[in-house]
């Protein structure tokens, strides 16, 4: 699954983040301080996705599938920094970017159904 923005927001101030509040008072964090599109692609499609961001200067956070047998960030960051780029077997991407250099990068990925 390819998730074009994700929680790592901090870096993209442009919008301001509210949190969440319940009727009981409650209060929530803020999932995204974006608007979110999800896509969808298999492997070979993640993998051309991440060559055209890197062609055109996006810079996006990587999933890929050792991550998720890992229980926290140091641990995540180990992964992956063992991985050659050729080798990251990607599970999914997130990046922010504006909508023409988007829509570039996501050329020929379809949003999730």
């Amino acid at each position: 699954m390819l998730r074009p923005l994700n929680s790592n927001v901090h870096q993209f101030p442009q919008r301001p983040v509210t949190r969440y509040l319940d009727a009981s008072g409650n209060e929530y964090l803020a999932m995204f301080g974006q608007p979110v599109m999800v896509f969808q692609s298999d492997a070979s499609g993640l993998t051309s996705v991440l060559s055209r961001a890197k062609t055109r200067d996006v810079k996006p956070s990587i999933f890929t599938s050792g991550l998720f047998a890992t229980g926290n960030d140091a641990d995540n960051r180990l992964v992956v920094s063992q991985l050659r780029y050729e080798d990251l077997n990607l599970a999914g991407l997130a990046f922010s970017a504006d909508r023409r250099t988007a829509d570039k990068v996501l050329k020929g990925v379809s949003l999730h159904r």
